[in-house]
């Protein structure tokens, strides 16, 4: 795994590419046309201060959160930073799963290593497949208990975080209406506790947004004048609606101005579960 470079080489189909660190397993780029236009542009958004060099996890992209989602909770977690490890471990490289003319598709794992193990008992296997089609991209995490204790129930949270590139005064997500949310930028904790029902046909992030939807429908429409992507995503009924606004600026690693400036809107889409096997995925088209 040492021997392993910073990143994947370009994967490209059909006119579309993407980048893949193998630190977190995060996409950092994916560029593809649309059905009205067929020009490659950037898909994602990665700060210009992000760092790349594997010192620390990727402000940007697609970085994957397991086993903990925001600060740990649960009693094997509490050694745990921010988000669980994934997102700031080199993954191994697995195969080439496909690679014909409707796309390639390849995998990454990780299991558990001596760092991971100082902090974190569980036993467990990680695979991540990553497919590129022409005008899609899908990524799924499968998370396996390979514990030998029959007893033993892996117990987890994993988060895909898609920083979607959007312009963040236009953009719109749906469909929410209706739904129960907890809104995290609430001043106390109280509020941030209390659940609220969705009334906006269409979920704007004009403003600091960091919202907390269960039980959504797995389908939605992140949509701007002039563009807009589907996602759609399996055994991820919870999803975040996150976008910092002026907050950008207490961020680090944020580029200044990076929430307005380069117009973009990000989006999590989270799931809570427990299991010794699970599937999750999620598709951005």
């Amino acid at each position: 795994m040492d021997d392993l470079p910073a990143s994947t080489d370009p994967i490209r189909s059909q006119g579309s590419s993407i980048e893949i660190l193998y630190y977190g397993a995060t996409i950092i780029s994916w560029k593809s046309g649309s059905l009205q236009n067929p020009e490659p542009v950037e898909r994602l958004f990665v700060s210009s201060k992000a760092v790349l060099d594997g010192s620390k996890p990727v402000r940007g992209g697609v970085p994957i959160v397991f086993p903990c989602f925001g600060a740990p909770v649960h009693t094997e977690h509490t050694k745990l930073s921010q988000h669980g490890f994934a997102r700031s471990e080199k993954w191994n490289w697995g195969n080439v799963v496909m690679d014909n003319e409707a796309g390639v598709s390849l995998r990454l794992t990780l299991e558990p290593t001596e760092k991971i193990l100082r902090v974190y008992h569980p036993l467990f296997h990680l695979s991540y497949v990553v497919t590129l089609a022409e005008h899609q991209l899908s990524t799924d995490i499968h998370v396996t208990n390979t514990s030998i204790s029959p007893q033993h129930v892996l117990e987890y949270q994993a988060l895909l975080h898609n920083y979607i590139r959007a312009p963040a005064n236009d953009v719109l997500v749906t469909p929410l209406q209706g739904l129960s949310y907890y809104d995290k930028t609430e001043p106390t904790a109280e509020g941030k506790a209390t659940a609220k029902i969705e009334q906006r046909s269409g979920v704007d992030v004009r403003n600091f947004t960091d919202s907390v939807y269960e039980d959504a429908s797995q389908n939605y429409e992140v949509t701007w004048p002039g563009g807009g992507m589907s996602v759609r995503s399996v055994n991820l009924k919870d999803v975040v609606v996150w976008n910092p606004q002026a907050e950008g600026s207490k961020i680090g690693d944020m580029e200044d101005g990076g929430w307005y400036v380069r117009q973009r809107s990000m989006c999590s889409f989270a799931d809570r579960s427990q299991g010794e096997i699970h599937l999750c995925r999620a598709r951005i088209c």
